[in-house]
């Protein structure tokens, strides 16, 4: 009697990717320049050249997009924010949402 190891799957087997999250710097009147570029850099990993820009989009435009990233990332993302900003004596804030 013959035994079967192998099996063929008739319909597609439709994979769902993780959601990816925005993270987002926001503007306030307090925190210095210089140190929303710092943290696009330590924490975002950004270059001067783009650190630079988004500090701007953050100033003009009220909030800056800094990345996209899975839930948990960009959650420890906004974490890192909030820790550093307030060892700093800054009230900066991030904010992440669902892209």
């Amino acid at each position: 009697m013959p035994t079967h190891t192998e099996f063929e799957l008739d319909d597609e087997v439709a994979l769902k990717y993780p959601k990816k999250y925005k993270v987002f710097l926001l503007n306030d009147d307090y925190t210095s320049m210089d140190f929303v570029i710092d943290i696009l850099m330590s924490i975002f990993h950004k270059s001067y050249e783009d650190a630079q820009r988004i500090m701007l989009e953050v100033h003009e435009k009220e909030k800056g997009l800094c990345g996209v990233y899975s839930y948990e990332v960009a959650e420890t993302k906004v974490m890192q924010v909030k820790r550093k900003a307030k060892d700093n004596g800054f009230p900066l804030r991030a904010m992440m949402e669902e892209e």
